[in-house]
């Protein structure tokens, strides 16, 4: 499907922009609309579809949030391809890597497709998850940490009463909630991107010392403990989880996050990451190793396309 301007810049992460200091920015999700009674997208059977990667940590926490709602039957899910091109993340349709599907409704071969379906002008980056409305045919939402709050509430008329009574952003934690998610988003979750795709020691350096000086601070909140909030499971530990299971197997090597691993340099924030992954499917399922691996080391920023054989396994048994 050809466009008629060039839209590499949105889709290429070769092209991605640091600021003049060599430090990354990431920006602001664009689609921005919520699943409310009676609203422009209200909660219905049959009109909701989800576009993820397996590869990308802010897609898998709406897979994880999905399934412990329940919401497989009400909200279809597609995976693409975690080998980006210079138009972004490709479908089965243009590349049938294990586990990648066809787009079913427009038989896309990009993301960017739907993006442009959604409105043609769009400036943005076509990024994952995408929350799409097969009623109005457009994005409602782009934005992780807002689809899993839809999740969480939109569709409780529609499942069984355990389902709808599952609640991971609980009205007496959230302040909690919100506290800890701020300073781990900044530091943990996009920390390592910081990290990552910085392009001056000194905005390395920086970035590098946050994220380990923030997985400090969380070791010492999880010692002794199997959840962050309030001793149940909540919205902050599926955000910081995402970002935890890629560290050994994708952030150390690539993303230079090297001063200690998690199974060697954290042990509760470890024990946490097992119990989740094994003891959950929510966790497990959501989790593909092999595209993790490939997305992290994919050509534009490993051009020999060597990838790494550790670690081994990629994640430890309970």
């Amino acid at each position: 499907m050809s466009t008629a301007k060039d839209v590499s810049a949105q889709s290429d992460i070769a092209k991605l922009k640091t600021e003049p200091d060599g430090s990354f920015k990431r920006p602001d999700s664009t689609f921005r609309d919520f699943v409310l009674p009676g609203g422009k997208f209200p909660p219905e059977k049959d009109r909701y579809h989800l576009y993820v990667a397996y590869s990308c940590p802010w897609a898998t926490r709406t897979l994880i949030v999905r399934k412990l709602k329940g919401l497989q039957d009400l909200i279809p899910v597609t995976v693409v391809s975690p080998r980006m091109d210079a138009d972004g993340w490709p479908f089965a349709q243009i590349d049938p890597f294990p586990g990648a599907e066809e787009d079913p409704l427009y038989k896309s071969e990009h993301v960017k497709d739907l993006y442009l379906k959604a409105d043609p002008n769009f400036e943005g980056r076509f990024t994952v998850p995408v929350l799409w409305d097969k009623k109005q045919h457009t994005i409602v939402n782009n934005e992780s940490s807002e689809i899993i709050r839809i999740f969480n509430t939109a569709f409780n008329e529609f499942l069984p009463a355990d389902k709808a009574a599952v609640d991971l952003y609980p009205q007496d934690l959230r302040s909690e909630i919100d506290s800890l998610n701020e300073w781990i988003y900044r530091d943990i979750n996009n920390g390592v991107y910081r990290t990552g795709f910085a392009t001056t020691q000194a905005a390395y350096e920086k970035g590098v010392y946050e994220v380990f000086n923030a997985l400090d601070r969380v070791e010492k909140l999880l010692t002794g403990k199997d959840y962050l909030v309030g001793n149940k499971l909540t919205e902050a530990d599926i955000r910081l989880w995402v970002t935890i299971i890629r560290f050994d197997p994708a952030y150390v090597g690539n993303f230079k996050c090297n001063i200690r691993d998690i199974r060697n340099g954290y042990p509760a924030i470890h024990l946490w990451l097992r119990k989740l992954y094994w003891n959950n499917s929510a966790f497990k399922d959501s989790t593909n190793f092999e595209h993790i691996k490939c997305y992290y080391w994919m050509p534009q920023i490993n051009p020999t396309r060597i990838f790494p054989v550790g670690p081994i396994p990629p994640i430890q048994p309970l």
